[in-house]
């Protein structure tokens, strides 16, 4: 079925926006009974049900930005949906820490006594945590090389440029232990990692970084379509308006 087929129809939104809901969810995703519907036309037939981004990525997206915002209750339904739908619990575990890059470590710190619980439900056990005793100056050279890999010449322009006096007194450990620690922790492969920087800088209105890492994600081999995919996820979570204000600009740096 065509684009212009799918958002023209209200019916077929809706019906198809139930069925994913009852795929994720089961009979009941936690809405109140006022925006179910709503919710199903709007959420999960115009966006969850959209093609360009297989189900499992959206589920990382949607963990990624309902994370960085705090939606702790909606988390924790999601993180249910998202063990249903195959993602391992270290999987979830990571995006959630990979969230305290962006939004602080308390922002992963409650995310996952949030998910917590939804695994001792199902008798599945937070994964150990295994010994990180990588040097600094390892994880700064495993960092640079990340950035690099990433972002190419714009690896040290703006406040990554390595001549700032002001933002050099913060950057050299978001290059240890952003780029170099967190981005390299098992569990999680880089393209995902992508979705999830993408995914939470939209979700917490950081513009400038959607336009960077949106270039990014394509090194990690993500689509142009998947990056936009990615953007769109966040809408139902953190609002239509940042949302746009995102794919603004990355019309600008993709071209429209």
């Amino acid at each position: 079925m065509t684009t212009q087929a799918r958002t023209g129809t209200r019916a077929f939104l809706k019906a198809e926006g139930e069925a994913m809901r009852q795929r994720l969810f089961g009979t009941d995703d936690g809405a109140p009974a006022v925006m179910r519907t709503l919710n199903a036309e709007v959420s999960y037939g115009a966006i969850w049900s959209r093609p360009g981004l297989a189900l499992d990525d959206r589920m990382v997206c949607t963990l990624a930005a309902l994370a960085a915002v705090q939606r702790l209750p909606e988390l924790k339904r999601h993180v249910a949906a998202a063990v249903d739908l195959g993602l391992s619990v270290q999987a979830i575990v990571e995006i959630l820490i990979q969230i305290g890059i962006y939004a602080g470590f308390a922002a992963s710190e409650e995310a996952i006594e949030a998910a917590g619980p939804v695994f001792a439900d199902r008798g599945l056990a937070m994964p150990e945590e295994s010994p990180r005793e990588d040097s600094l100056e390892e994880l700064t050279a495993r960092g640079r090389q990340l950035m690099a890999q990433l972002h190419g010449d714009r690896a040290t322009q703006g406040y990554a440029a390595p001549g700032n006096t002001v933002t050099g007194a913060l950057y050299p450990l978001a290059i240890q232990y952003g780029y170099g620690e967190i981005w390299f922790r098992p569990g999680l492969d880089l393209r995902r990692r992508a979705l999830v920087a993408v995914s939470a800088f939209t979700a917490l209105r950081l513009d400038n970084q959607v336009k960077k890492f949106g270039q990014s994600a394509l090194n990690m081999g993500l689509s142009r379509t998947e990056v936009i995919e990615a953007v769109i996820q966040t809408a139902p979570i953190s609002g239509f308006a940042p949302a746009l204000n995102a794919l603004g600009g990355l019309s600008e740096v993709f071209g429209d």
